[in-house]
């Protein structure tokens, strides 16, 4: 923190006016002491804060007298108007005998070539109660400004709709139950317990198997009814199981499926003495009253073992009923088959697609959703774009729309800045279909930060609202970044703590820690990237921690990477200590 006196400029500018009290205050002005910090100056958020402090002597300020510090900044021919800090006698009645001290804020906003420039202080001693003043000349108080905040990169990121289209295996189950006579595991194919008898049944799995699906699992379930013994009940669920695996098996051989048999699973699950089954059916049963079924659920819940418990439920009066109704549907062999979901295979997708574009295929080629996935299989953002045009004109969804505002953003990102207006037509309609759409908010975000409306970004920013992990990173990325233009370090800090990651990313997140006085946070994102502007920064990090060593490595490798760093180097005020590491670096 540099200090300054004011002395030889009230000695060298004071314009003799009358009365002696003025002169007394412009004499004893040579022990004033000032401050500006920071010093040099440096911008944040576009704007350059400084705070100015003064400490006068005792007897500067007799009464009926002010004493007045205007600050001034200069660059070229244009001057900018600062503030003041202003000292009241009556403000302060014991100047007489002690020192007087004062502080003010003041910033002013950054305009493109205000670097270089100086920060001028001028002191104007005051009669308050005739109004006459006597001036200094101006005193250069800060020399030029540090522009690293200047390094901050804008992020934006397309946000894409999901599009619906699942191009993993996916497996479709084929559920058949084959029911049983009491105590046997052959089937008959006449029994019928659902309405559909056994035969039919038979004959429908017979054909599901001569199509030869892709099949994966073939689980057999076998149940019991709760009559009988242990061993009984448990060859009964395991062979009605096996009864159904060994038809299954022989439709196989049938239909000539040869080694692709061999990579079916068949799960055989046999379920014994469970009261499980049992206890579902009751519950729906409505042939008993609800207090008859607690009769059945207290023996189940009861001491004993399955086969007592059994006994126990042959003593009540509805029984009969039960044994009727119920347990036939206990006997049976669940059967289930994972087949592999047929899809067009991506390649197909992507063929078809390009058709469709060129007018060469009817729309309804490919599903809604087969076509906007067509468009991730290509890196093409022209491509995208158009599959995305066509998506939006078969179906008029918010999605399509949205995903080619995406493309179009991704596509002004890589430089074409008229495809913004494209984007905001795009996002206007999907936002029409579905306002609150987190991807469209975001992608409006994107478009007003590519078009320097950051303020109206930050609103849109704050105004999503999404479950997605994957949407809420990329708000958080953009977010950090303008936060961090605005000079908002601490918020954007922690707005980055969860965004998704990119090196402008990095190096934004690395400025904010940076420019708050976090250096060896700032260190460790500077260093994930291997890029000029994060060597250099570097440099700036080394500088600030008094490295001269770093200065001068970082310095060399950002300079090697892009020459034009050089002259930058040679004139920023983050090295003013460091002339002789910068000259090496960039000799």
């Amino acid at each position: 923190m540099k200090k300054f006196n004011l002395a030889m400029a009230f000695a060298a500018g004071a314009i003799l006016l009358s009365g002696c009290k003025l002169d007394k205050m412009i004499k004893l002005a040579q022990e004033n002491d000032l401050q500006v910090n920071p010093n040099p100056l440096e911008v944040h958020g576009g704007n350059v804060p400084f705070e100015m402090s003064a400490v006068l002597p005792p007897k500067i300020l007799p009464e009926n007298t002010s004493f007045t510090l205007n600050t001034i900044y200069v660059y070229g021919d244009q001057e900018v108007s600062v503030g003041s800090v202003e000292f009241q006698a009556s403000d302060f009645p014991n100047s007489s005998s002690t020192t007087s001290r004062k502080a003010e804020n003041f910033t002013f906003p950054y305009q493109e070539g205000m670097n270089p420039g100086t920060l001028y202080v001028q002191g104007v001693a005051t009669d308050t109660r005739n109004g006459k003043t006597k001036e200094t000349d101006r005193l250069a108080v800060a020399q030029g400004l540090v522009l690293t905040s200047m390094w901050i990169k804008d992020v934006a990121m397309a946000s894409y709709a999901d599009h619906g289209y699942n191009d993993k295996e996916e497996l479709v189950p084929t559920n058949v139950n084959f029911y049983f006579d009491q105590g046997r595991s052959n089937l008959r194919t006449s029994l019928s317990y659902d309405g559909v008898s056994n035969a039919k049944k038979r004959d429908e799995l017979s054909a599901f198997i001569a199509e030869k699906n892709v099949t994966r699992t073939v689980t057999i379930t076998g149940t019991h009814s709760p009559e009988g013994t242990e061993t009984v009940n448990s060859d009964l669920s395991e062979d009605r199981a096996g009864t159904i695996e060994k038809y299954y098996r022989d439709r196989m051989d049938r239909y000539d499926y040869k080694g692709a048999a061999d990579s079916i699973d068949f799960i055989l699950k046999p379920v014994v003495q469970d009261w499980s089954a049992f206890k579902a059916a009751l519950a729906g049963y409505e042939g008993i009253s609800a207090d008859e079924k607690s009769q059945y659920t207290n023996i189940i819940n009861g001491s004993g073992s399955f086969v007592e418990k059994e006994k126990e439920m042959q003593k009540l009066s509805t029984y009969k009923k039960v044994f009727n109704n119920i347990y036939p549907g206990l006997r049976s062999a669940k059967t289930e088959v994972l087949t592999v979901k047929p899809k067009k295979s991506n390649a197909e997708i992507a063929v078809l697609a390009k058709a469709i574009v060129n007018g060469d295929a009817d729309a309804d080629t490919l599903t809604i959703e087969e076509l906007m996935f067509s468009a991730t299989l290509t890196p093409s953002l022209e491509e995208k774009a158009a599959i995305y045009k066509a998506a939006a004109d078969k179906s008029g969804m918010w999605q399509a729309h949205n995903n080619l505002a995406a493309a179009h953003i991704q596509m002004a990102k890589r430089g074409d800045a008229s495809k913004l207006d494209g984007a905001s037509t795009q996002l206007e309609i999907a936002k029409n279909k579905m306002a609150d759409a987190a991807e469209v908010q975001a992608n409006m975000a994107a478009v007003q930060i590519l078009q320097g409306e950051y303020d109206a970004a930050y609103e849109t920013l704050n105004g999503v609202s999404s479950s997605s992990n994957d949407i809420n990173g990329r708000v958080n990325a953009m977010k950090g970044a303008v936060e961090t233009k605005m000079g908002e370090y601490e918020k954007a800090k922690a707005s980055f703590a969860s965004a998704t990651n990119s090196e402008n990313v990095m190096i934004d997140r690395g400025l904010a820690y940076l420019l708050s006085g976090d250096y060896k946070m700032a260190d460790a994102e500077f260093n994930q990237v291997e890029r000029a502007d994060a060597y250099y920064l570097l440099a700036v990090s080394s500088a600030r921690q008094g490295n001269a060593a770093g200065v001068g490595s970082n310095l060399k490798k950002a300079v090697d990477a892009e020459p034009s760093y050089k002259d930058m180097a040679l004139n920023d005020l983050e090295f003013t200590n460091f002339a002789d590491a910068v000259n090496e670096a960039v000799k």
